[in-house]
């Protein structure tokens, strides 16, 4: 709970900043690079997330790699978080930013889950279905798994639309159970 909570207080101040600065897009950008150089390095997430290891000596280290790669607002941001000892939520503030971004440019992210890989076609109709049904641009990701055996599961949010073979197979074994 207290990731959560710590993330979001952290992503809501952040993009305060990056609306009044018009920096909302950059700072999306710039926050996942980082976040993408920290799980690429085994060295870095080491020296990051080390305890034992200063502030300032973690401030170094990210100077020395984003400095003249990143803005100054999120190189500052990245200081703050080590100050304050907050650096191993990067990934999840930067997640909750995200999220913050997205509902201000009116779009939701949709996972959809197939038996098989969707075509083109329809992929492009079921992204037509979900944004009429939601009434928001959507950002689809698709993933596979053949436990399903046909159909999709859809998410979008806390809610699952789950229209799955499998699914469907174990209602109807319920459903004969309770009859016999």
């Amino acid at each position: 709970m207290l990731k959560g909570a710590v993330a979001g207080r952290y992503a809501e101040a952040l993009y305060e900043i990056a609306v009044k600065a018009n920096l909302v897009d950059q700072l999306e950008k710039e926050l996942k690079a980082v976040v993408d150089v920290v799980n690429e390095s085994v060295q870095l997430r080491k020296v990051l997330f080390h305890p034992r290891i200063t502030a300032a000596e973690k401030k170094e280290v990210l100077d020395s790699l984003f400095k003249d790669r990143i803005s100054e607002v999120a190189m500052n941001f990245l200081g703050l978080l080590v100050e304050r000892r907050r650096e191993i939520y990067l990934a999840d503030i930067t997640d909750y930013f995200v999220d913050l971004a997205n509902k201000a440019r009116n779009i939701t992210d949709v996972k959809v889950t197939s038996a098989v890989e969707l075509t083109k076609e329809e992929k492009k109709r079921l992204a037509g279905a979900m944004e009429k049904c939601t009434g928001k641009q959507v950002k689809l990701s698709y993933d596979v798994d053949p436990a399903l055996l046909g159909g999709v599961v859809v998410r979008v949010g806390d809610k699952v639309i789950d229209g799955s073979v499998r699914t469907r197979l174990q209602t109807l074994r319920e459903h004969l159970r309770q009859i016999s």
